[in-house]
């Protein structure tokens, strides 16, 4: 078959464009996800002496800025990203525990942020398949 060799490059090509598009998406939306977390703990709340606890269900109100501060994003892989907060009492805050109600800020962050996330990744797909025909 005539350029069967010629498209089959071009099928690699756009195979492992579309892997590395794809892995810069996912670390971007792990990025964003961080910064609404960031965002949401300190929506609405005051430091120090006058720190008000947020309400059960809502995400915590800053405080002394540890959790926040402790908030991380690393690729974990060539398609994979995770985000967390390294602060000693996150997964606390996050889940509760039997003396306290959660204070999600995580789950929330990443529900908040998928269709943003989405949305580039499909602009990032069309564009690589536009850029493919030529």
């Amino acid at each position: 078959m005539k350029g069967a060799d010629k498209h089959l490059r071009r099928l690699r090509r756009l195979s492992d464009e579309a892997v590395d598009m794809a892995g810069k998406v996912v670390f971007v939306g792990s990025d964003m996800v961080r910064a609404e977390a960031f965002r949401s703990i300190s929506a609405g709340s005051v430091s120090g002496k006058n720190h008000v606890p947020s309400a059960p269900g809502e995400p915590p109100n800053r405080d002394t800025g540890v959790l926040q501060d402790n908030l991380v994003n690393e690729k974990t892989g060539p398609l994979s990203a995770e985000v967390r907060s390294e602060g000693p009492y996150a997964t606390e805050l996050e889940l509760g525990t039997s003396k306290m109600e959660a204070r999600p800020y995580m789950r929330p962050a990443r529900d908040a942020t998928e269709p943003k996330i989405q949305r580039l990744f499909r602009e990032e797909m069309g564009k690589l398949v536009r850029r493919s025909g030529k």
